[in-house]
C-alpha cells in the first residue's frame, strides 16, 4: 500500500491497520535478524481480563498481557497462525485492496500451508488475537464476515467507485428493499442527512413493514435491520450514526430477554469485543417490545422457558442492565412469564405499529429520559 496522503475515511483506517500490521511485521523480522526466538506480547482476552468500565460504558480488557514466544513449543503453532493472519491481511487483502470473509482466510490458508487450522473456529480466534494485537477490528484490515444486515433511509453517503476509481454518492432510499450492510458501506464517508433518529430492527419482516409503511418519513428516522444479534459492522454503523451525525438511537426488538440483550450489546458492547472500542453507543435507547406492551395491547404471547427465566435473573444482575426502566422490565417479565415477537404487533393491524405503537412509544420513552429512568 503506497504512502500517499490517503483520500477519504477508509483509506486512512487502511493505511493505519497496514502501518500497524508492518510494524508487526518488522518487529518480528528485526528479532530474527539478531539470532532471537521471535515472540510479541498481547493483553489477555481471559474473563479476569475482562470488566465493564462505568466510565466508558462498555465491557474493555484490563492491563494484563500475555507473550506468545517461539521459544515455547506450545506456543509455536498460535504462533505462526497469528503470523500468517498479519502477513495474509497486509499482503493479500490490504495493499492490492481485496477484501476476504472469515471463511474465505480459513481456506486461503489451506492451500497456502499444511493445515494451519483445524476448524474455522480456530483461524476465527487467531483474527481476534491479530485484532487485540494491533488494536484495530478485523473490519479494518479487510475481513468481513458475511452481510446480513440492511440500511433504508435518507442518508447520502460516498465512497471510492471501484471500476473507475472516483468518488460516488448514492442516498439509502435507492434500493426500496434496503442496502446490505458490507464493506463498502462500513467504511464509506457520511455526507448528509434529513433524518433525526435511528430505530434499529430486530427482524426482517419488520424491517420490511416499516419501509413500506414509509417510516422513514413518517419519524425522520434512518432503519437499520440488526438481523438478530447485529454483526459488528452494523453496530459500528449505528455508533457513528450517534456519533457523527448526532442522531439519537432506538432499538425495538422482540419482547424477550434474548431481545434486551441484542439492545445491550449495541448500547454497552460484549466480552468477546471487549479488546475494541468505536462498536458500541452508550445512550441508544431500548424502546420494546417491553413486558409492559404485552400486557397493554394484549399481544400474542408464548410461555416463558426455563431457558428464558435464567436469562433474564441473569439480566437482573448484569451491571450493563441497571437502569431502573429495564430493571423493572425485566421483573416484570419474571411475573408474566410471557414473551412476544415484535412482529405480534401486527395481529392488531398491518399498520398498528406506525399509525399506534411508535408514536406512543416515542412519547413514553420521552417521559422516561425527563424523569430519569433511561
Amino acid at each position: 500500500m503506497s504512502k500517499q496522503k490517503p483520500e477519504n475515511r477508509a483509506e486512512k483506517i487502511k493505511q493505519q491497520s497496514f502501518d500497524k500490521l508492518v510494524t508487526l511485521g518488522n518487529k518480528i523480522y528485526k528479532q530474527l535478524q539478531e539470532e532471537k526466538y521471535p515472540e510479541f506480547d498481547m493483553p489477555s482476552r481471559t474473563s479476569s481480563n475482562i470488566y465493564y468500565d462505568e466510565k466508558t460504558r462498555q465491557f474493555s480488557l484490563g492491563k494484563k498481557k500475555i507473550r506468545r514466544s517461539s521459544r515455547n513449543v506450545r506456543h509455536l503453532k498460535p504462533f505462526l497462525q497469528t503470523m500468517f493472519v498479519a502477513m495474509f491481511a497486509a499482503r493479500d487483502l490490504l495493499e492490492p485492496g481485496r477484501t476476504s470473509t472469515l471463511r474465505d482466510l480459513y481456506y486461503s490458508s489451506e492451500s497456502a500451508m499444511a493445515k494451519m487450522f483445524k476448524n474455522q473456529s480456530e483461524s476465527d480466534n487467531i483474527i481476534t488475537d491479530v485484532e487485540s494485537i494491533i488494536g484495530m477490528a478485523r473490519e479494518d484490515f479487510n475481513i468481513f464476515p458475511d452481510a446480513r444486515s440492511t440500511i433504508y433511509g435518507d442518508l447520502t453517503i460516498s465512497f471510492k467507485d471501484k471500476k473507475t476509481g472516483n468518488k460516488r454518492e448514492i442516498n439509502l432510499t435507492f434500493n426500496p428493499d434496503g442496502q446490505t450492510i458490507g464493506p463498502t458501506m462500513v467504511r464509506s464517508d457520511f455526507v448528509k442527512t434529513s433524518a433525526k433518529k435511528v430505530i434499529c430492527i430486530e427482524s426482517g419482516g419488520m424491517f420490511q413493514r416499516l419501509i413500506e409503511e414509509d417510516a422513514d418519513e413518517k419519524f425522520d428516522a434512518i432503519l437499520v435491520h440488526l438481523a438478530g444479534q447485529a454483526p459488528r459492522g452494523t453496530r459500528r454503523i449505528i455508533r457513528r450514526l450517534n456519533e457523527e451525525m448526532g442522531l439519537p438511537v432506538y432499538a425495538f426488538v422482540d419482547g424477550d430477554p434474548w431481545g434486551i440483550h441484542i439492545y445491550n450489546v449495541i448500547a454497552a458492547g460484549s466480552a468477546s469485543a471487549a479488546h475494541l472500542s468505536g462498536l458500541t453507543t452508550p445512550d441508544a435507547v431500548w424502546m420494546g417490545l417491553t413486558a409492559t406492551d404485552i400486557t397493554r395491547y394484549e399481544l400474542p404471547t408464548d410461555q416463558f422457558t426455563k431457558g428464558d427465566t435464567t436469562r433474564t435473573v441473569q439480566l437482573l444482575r448484569d451491571p450493563r442492565y441497571q437502569k431502573p426502566y429495564l430493571q423493572e422490565e425485566l421483573k416484570k417479565f419474571l411475573k408474566l412469564k410471557r414473551k412476544a415477537e415484535q412482529q405480534s404487533l401486527t395481529s392488531k393491524s398491518l399498520t398498528f405499529v406506525v399509525d399506534e405503537y411508535l408514536p406512543a412509544k416515542f412519547k413514553e420513552i420521552e417521559k422516561l429520559q425527563k424523569a430519569g429512568k433511561i
